[in-house]
């Protein structure tokens, strides 16, 4: 079954109003934050009701993931603990750098007794972790997903935000590589300028084209234009049943290849096409009127 992440939204585990109201936003998935949107002063309170919002069941068919503090911090092994008990549909933990690393974590989630439907999503976000990132992804079944963060990234990297992300096309591309090869989803990092509906809209084409699932937010508008962007369109999802469908009548005849449209059509391309269309299924577009 395939499952979309278009849109991943990031909601502030402090903010029970917050979390109320992502029953009802669009996203494919919510990543309630006990990091970044959370004040020190405030980890356990956000915590409890975190794990809380994500035992409920009032999310529908949105997958449901938890953010923790990183590895380093001393709010970790209890966001752990509490999370795994929680049961979500994934853990998400920061700044993972290393196999090892990976490793650790599952051994944690297992001893806390995660069940077996809880995913692993890795946060990349540093050199080392773009240096060691196909070990990364072949360290664990339990690991599913690599979530970019781009903007810890540009900080280590002593970068600048720039159009088109010149300083960190090879760190995705290289994170990208990694993720086919073992299997793995990846998600592309935030937009932080969430007046720059433009900008935003470029951004998630670019990661679009690079090859990404979807792309992480932060603000509920830039839902719907990602779930869009990251969509195949109409014309798409006929030009992809078309393939296949003179693909079928080719090997009918005892042809090992098609063309559409002038085009060659071989089994690569059928391939695709099918993942077009299982894509399109899984998010109810079903490309005729």
């Amino acid at each position: 079954m395939i499952r979309p992440l278009r849109s991943v939204l990031y909601m502030p585990g402090s903010n029970a109003r917050a979390l109320e109201k992502a029953r009802t936003i669009p996203a494919d998935a919510l990543i309630l934050d006990l990091e970044d949107a959370v004040a020190p002063d405030a980890k356990a309170d956000a915590r409890a009701r975190v794990c809380a919002a994500a035992a409920s069941g009032e999310y529908g068919a949105r997958v449901v993931a938890i953010r923790t503090n990183g590895l380093d911090t001393r709010w970790h092994g209890d966001d752990v603990a509490a999370a795994a008990q929680a049961g979500p549909d994934a853990i998400v933990v920061p700044k993972v750098n290393s196999a090892d690393e990976v490793r650790s974590i599952e051994r944690s989630l297992a001893a806390a007794g995660a069940p077996e439907h809880t995913e692993l999503w890795a946060m990349i976000e540093t050199p080392r972790a773009i240096l060691d990132v196909a070990s990364i992804a072949a360290a664990s079944q339990r690991l599913t997903t690599f979530v970019m963060g781009t903007n810890d990234l540009l900080s280590e990297l002593r970068a600048l935000h720039a159009p088109g992300r010149p300083a960190l096309v090879t760190a995705l591309a290289r994170a990208v590589l990694a993720a086919r090869a073992h299997g793995k989803a990846i998600l592309d990092g935030v937009y932080n300028d969430v007046r720059d509906s433009e900008g935003f809209a470029e951004e998630c084409r670019q990661g679009r084209v690079m090859g990404f699932d979807g792309k992480t937010l932060i603000h509920p508008g830039q839902v719907e234009p990602c779930n869009e962007a990251f969509a195949p369109s109409a014309r798409d999802v006929e030009h992809a049943r078309a393939v296949v469908e003179a693909f079928d009548a080719a090997l009918r005849e005892g042809k090992g290849v098609a063309t559409v449209n002038g085009r060659l059509i071989e089994n690569l391309h059928v391939t695709d096409a099918r993942r077009v269309l299982g894509f399109a299924e899984a998010i109810g577009l079903s490309g005729r009127d």
